[in-house]
């Protein structure tokens, strides 16, 4: 048994509005052990309408629809499943009557427009929707020599969705499946080396058709493996992907920094105050994104003693106390000696300084060096890295790369 999902709004098709409602879908499909394999996302045309739910009950077995069931004449789901199945739309008097109390109880005449939305393909189901005047469809379409394809069409306003979904669709789908599974995901990310690098680095956890099965996505630098594993039950869904997860730890080491929802930031958080550790910070070129990314983080404003933001060296220069001697920020050794007196003037235990960016490059040049110094009571580190790549992913892999020197460096020492 495995769903479609389908989304419905000229609004989606253009662009205008972001589709979470698939995403909500298909997450809550996944708990009850029903694989998505599609996701369609359609334009208010009736023949198009038609179409999309004629191939997708089609090809899968539950298909479930968002949008299109409201009063005006761009909404065509109803219209677009009576026409698909070849029935007739005729009226349900509790669902015309639903409809007339809501607008009864505000104090509104109803618009003789509304009065569509209590029609319904001859032989669904009314899916009630407590706090809006479009009740959902629930229509079981037969098929030749297969088991009819369950049809749920439900309004496009998230939270009347959800509200359905709770309240009925859960309850329905869990009887067609008898619950004999539950599908669980988890997310390890990782940072450090390229996407291919990794991926040599995991022998056989990538391959198609591995249980449980370990997906790669890649965005601004950062690697997620998603891990995807299913079992009678969550936990024993969960239990199943350890070996997975330790294979990957065992294999990627200090590549992997956190999981989830994760990001180098909230590591950086959690070990900076696990060890009462405040940061300050020298940004000449990523234009304060570290600084903004760790202050979004809850509790990241305490850990975060001081920063500086600079778009060049020159701008450092009537920060630096007149009893220092003349530092030359071209130089690795001037960056390490600004990064020390910074730590000591913020009363920082950690100060990271980033930058300068190097000049720009066009893909015939060799591109130039970007420097990151450390500087702590102990010492000093500078690290030097290639600043090359397309000018979207320049700045925010530049930040992590600085955040991810720091976050090593702490795996180092100890509390």
């Amino acid at each position: 048994m495995r769903a479609e999902v389908i989304s419905i709004g000229d609004e989606m098709t253009s662009g205008q509005r972001l589709d979470t409602n698939s995403q909500w879908l298909s997450e809550r499909l996944g708990e009850l052990g029903i694989p998505v394999a599609f996701h369609t996302t359609v334009a208010d045309n009736l023949a198009d309408n038609i179409q999309v739910f004629r191939i997708a009950s089609e090809r899968a077995d539950i298909v479930i629809s968002s949008g299109g069931l409201g009063p005006t004449a761009d909404d065509l789901t109803r219209q677009a499943i009576a026409a698909m199945a070849g029935v007739e739309l005729v009226e349900f008097p509790e669902a015309l009557a639903h409809i007339e109390g809501m607008f009864a109880r505000r104090k509104r005449a109803m618009p003789p427009s509304n009065r569509v939305q209590a029609l319904f393909p001859l032989g669904s189901r009314m899916i009630h929707n407590p706090h809006g005047s479009a009740p959902g469809i629930d229509f079981a379409l037969p098929r030749d020599e297969r088991e009819p394809a369950r049809i749920f069409a439900l309004p496009g306003v998230p939270a009347e969705m959800k509200e359905m979904w709770e309240g009925t669709v859960r309850s329905e789908l869990q009887k067609l499946t008898g619950g004999g599974k539950v599908i669980c995901h988890y997310r390890v990310k990782c940072f450090g080396v390229g996407e291919s690098d990794l991926e040599q680095m995991l022998p056989d956890i990538i391959r198609r058709g591995r249980v449980p099965s370990v997906g790669i996505t890649v965005s601004k630098a950062t690697i997620t493996l998603r891990i995807t594993a299913e079992g009678p039950d969550e936990q024993t869904s969960r239990d199943s992907m350890r070996p997975t997860i330790d294979t990957i730890h065992t294999c990627l080491g200090t590549l992997v920094y956190g999981y989830e929802d994760d990001e180098l930031q909230h590591v950086l958080v959690r070990e900076l105050t696990s060890r009462s550790k405040q940061l300050g910070l020298i940004e000449i070129g990523t234009g304060g994104l570290i600084t903004s990314l760790i202050n979004d983080v809850p509790g990241g404003r305490d850990v975060l003693r001081s920063s500086v933001i600079a778009s060049s060296t020159k701008d450092l220069l009537p920060l630096i106390p007149k009893h220092y001697s003349q530092f030359d920020f071209d130089s690795s050794h001037g960056l390490e000696q600004a990064a020390e007196m910074f730590r000591e003037q913020m009363q920082a235990d950690y100060v990271l300084l980033v930058g300068p960016f190097p000049p720009s490059y066009t893909p015939t040049q060799a591109p130039g060096q970007l420097d990151m110094v450390l500087a702590y009571r102990d010492g000093v580190l500078v690290k030097s890295v290639p600043h090359s790549g397309h000018p979207d992913i320049l700045r925010p892999r530049s930040a992590k790369q600085a955040m991810n020197m720091l976050r090593l460096h702490l795996l180092e020492t100890t509390h």
